[in-house]
């Protein structure tokens, strides 16, 4: 029979201290206490060392955010690689232009229309015949207009969504991101502001534009993302003097029972100039460029709008650009080396910086952190803080840039050429 009495005896103990326990509260309750001190030693080990990683990884992250921010505000690249190259065989003897549109690039001709993709595929052609076609694109909504002409062709990111025809001629348009269009249409004695909705269907509103009327003759027209607030440069007589204001309309329930929808207008900070571009850059914010003049306004009060700065330009203006974010304006210089100066703004009229160049530029484009400025065989590529980040040359003819899937990629296409190019 083996032999127990080992195992016997730690049983006996066992029993022995578990009745001392019972027996005894207090040597229970320190025996807690220890354990208790045990698990909050080890519990706060464990939460330094997370706390420790968790800073590691902190540190890392906001070192390499600063690296980025850094490198993308002072490295300037020397050259370029060609990424993929695209032929664009269709309509080029009636080439017109290109904007942006969605994420991609929207190409129109007298024609048709397509929309081109990333890769310079087409996601799809809308045919049509102008005598002189004019776009306005506003997110994922397009509308091509022909000139002087009746029709209007309004397009989102899967095609065509309908056709308005208007029975005076066209002479401006303007589309919400909801492709809502507005058209300025020329008449004998008057002009008309029009809204058609994305269908090409008529919306029950009418602006009527006179020289010695309530609102004056409009110069342009900018419609807000929503449709339902419109912004326009109107010229009228004065004391038998041209003059020019700044007017917004509400179209919305707000604005129903206000005549012409009128609910705001400047003329004061336009005396002795002429405002020749509105645009909204948001819901709220909005930009009216005159020859000496910057200004922003506010719609925050939609029945208020308030103009928040006026910004003086003494030089000549002689591009504009702009973003949701910002506006740009490049001017004549009029002294020192340089032969132009690009200013850039916040939405809200902060200046971000001034920059002075030499470059025989055509066009001014802002795209995502990229301000791009290019002619038909070169381009410039300034970052956000006014620094060159590229110049280069093409070997083919150029009409639209634009900033590729990565921050160093651009999209160059021309007539009958799409190419990305990677900065190196």
């Amino acid at each position: 029979m083996a032999n127990n009495g080992p195992i016997n005896d730690r049983e006996m103990k066992k029993r022995q201290l578990q009745s001392r326990m019972i027996s005894n509260p207090e040597l229970r309750n320190e025996q807690k206490k220890d354990s208790d001190k045990i698990v909050k030693t080890i519990h706060k080990k464990i939460l330094k060392k997370r706390l420790t990683v968790i800073l590691i990884l902190l540190i890392l992250v906001g070192a390499a955010l600063f690296g980025v921010y850094e490198y993308q505000r002072h490295y300037q690249y020397t050259g370029y690689t060609v990424g993929w190259e695209k032929h664009l065989d269709r309509g080029e003897s009636s080439f017109t232009g290109y904007m942006n549109f969605g994420s991609n690039l929207l190409k129109y001709t007298k024609d048709g229309a397509a929309y081109v993709d990333a890769d310079g595929k087409d996601v799809w052609i809308q045919s049509y015949e102008m005598k002189s076609p004019i776009a306005a694109v506003s997110g994922d909504y397009a509308a091509i207009a022909d000139q002087q002409g009746n029709s209007i062709y309004i397009c989102d990111k899967t095609g065509n969504q309908g056709v308005a025809t208007t029975l005076l001629p066209i002479l401006k348009v303007s589309i919400s991101d909801k492709g809502v269009v507005a058209a300025v249409l020329e008449d004998q004695k008057a002009n008309y502001i029009t809204l058609f909705r994305k269908d090409g269907t008529p919306l029950d509103i009418t602006i009527k534009g006179l020289l010695d009327g309530e609102v004056g003759y409009p110069l342009d027209i900018a419609l807000s993302p929503d449709g339902t607030q419109l912004m326009g440069s109107y010229v009228y007589i004065g004391n038998g003097a041209l003059k020019n204001r700044v007017a917004f309309h509400n179209f919305s329930e707000v604005g129903k029972n206000i005549p012409n929808r009128l609910v705001g207008g400047y003329d004061d900070p336009y005396e002795g100039s002429m405002v020749a571009r509105v645009v909204f850059l948001d819901e709220t914010y909005s930009c009216a460029f005159a020859d000496h003049s910057l200004s922003f306004f506010s719609s925050k009060n939609v029945m208020s709008p308030e103009l928040l700065v006026q910004i003086p330009v003494e030089e000549e203006i002689r591009s504009i650009f702009h973003s949701p974010d910002y506006v740009g304006i490049i001017v004549s210089a009029t002294a020192g080396e340089f032969d132009y100066r690009m200013d850039l703004y916040e939405k809200d009229g902060t200046k971000v910086f001034s920059q002075e160049f030499s470059y025989d530029y055509l066009k001014a484009d802002i795209d995502g952190d990229n301000i791009l400025l290019y002619n038909e065989d070169s381009c410039r590529v300034y970052s956000m803080w006014g620094t060159l980040k590229f110049e280069g040359t093409f070997d083919f003819v150029v009409s639209k840039i634009t900033s590729g899937t990565f921050f160093n990629n651009l999209i160059v296409t021309g007539p009958q050429t799409m190419k990305e190019i990677k900065l190196q």
